[in-house]
């Protein structure tokens, strides 16, 4: 089990100051056209799982269906895959402690957690949140093999606190023995570079958003150790539906669909 969770593989990939891209995928056909093309290490993503589901994001695929779904990615690919498991899909420490065994099982080299009540957008408050990540890092240090936690604080980003209350945050995760720390769009870079030097354990950052606008030496340059996409990748490629389907719906235009990949090029990508 160890050697297919590559959970030390994963935990060396993350240097501050040095960050590595963690490429969401959405299917097996998205996570090994990404390995192929470069990437280190694989994520799933909530929302662009939820996508391929029909369905919403925030709190609308269950744990069964998320284990499930990162079991195809691992075995699709040959570098370390992490879930992205929302808010460890209960309310309780006990729950989340549970989700980080089953992810284990799955062969995940780590998940993350946040500390969004889903499917609303309301916080838990702070001292449950940080008792999650304490009993969930408890049941990580406990599996046969290694295993990266990441602790998110997602208020700023869903508007429910600010940044102050997300440090507070961190710190509390940390303390908690949490091995990475998460803030997703705290604002600015400037933003980013405090939470990074806030900390000695390495800190993700979103590239979405405001934040597409930066490079992976800007990153580099805040601290930043690893570089998620969440569904930005899976929302690219919807934007291309969308916009071809309004030009063929509306306008009978078929032009965009002269512009995409070649099926040689992603035959050659998905071959093993």
């Amino acid at each position: 089990m160890t050697d297919r969770n590559r959970g030390t593989q994963f935990r060396a990939l993350h240097q501050k100051g040095n960050p590595f891209i963690l490429a969401n995928a959405w299917d097996i056909g998205s996570a090994k056209m990404l390995a192929a093309l470069g990437a280190e290490a694989i994520a799933t993503s909530s929302a662009a799982h939820a996508f391929t589901l029909g369905r919403p994001d925030m709190g609308h695929v269950t744990r069964d269906e998320a284990l499930a779904h990162a079991q195809d990615l691992v075995a699709a690919v040959n570098v370390p895959v992490s879930g992205d498991f929302e808010n460890g899909f209960g309310d309780t420490p006990e729950t989340c402690a549970e989700t980080v065994r089953l992810a284990y099982e799955a062969g995940l080299a780590g998940i993350s957690i946040e500390d969004t009540a889903l499917p609303a957008a309301t916080p838990y408050e702070r001292d449950l949140a940080i008792e999650r990540i304490r009993a969930a890092s408890a049941a990580a240090r406990a599996l046969p093999g290694d295993f990266v936690l990441v602790a998110r604080a997602d208020g700023v980003m869903n508007g429910q606190y600010d940044l102050a209350e997300a440090m507070a945050r961190l710190k509390g995760y940390e303390a908690s023995g949490a091995d990475c720390l998460y803030i997703p769009l705290p604002g600015t870079l400037q933003d980013q570079a405090a939470i990074c030097a806030s900390t000695d354990l390495p800190v993700n950052a979103l590239a979405a958003g405001p934040f597409t606008a930066h490079s992976r030496a800007d990153f580099a340059k805040a601290g930043v150790a690893r570089i998620s996409l969440g569904s930005a990748l899976a929302r690219a490629t919807h934007k291309v539906i969308f916009d071809a389907a309004q030009d063929m719906f509306d306008e009978g235009d078929f032009n965009r669909l002269g512009h995409g990949i070649s099926g040689d090029t992603v035959d050659g990508l998905l071959s093993d």
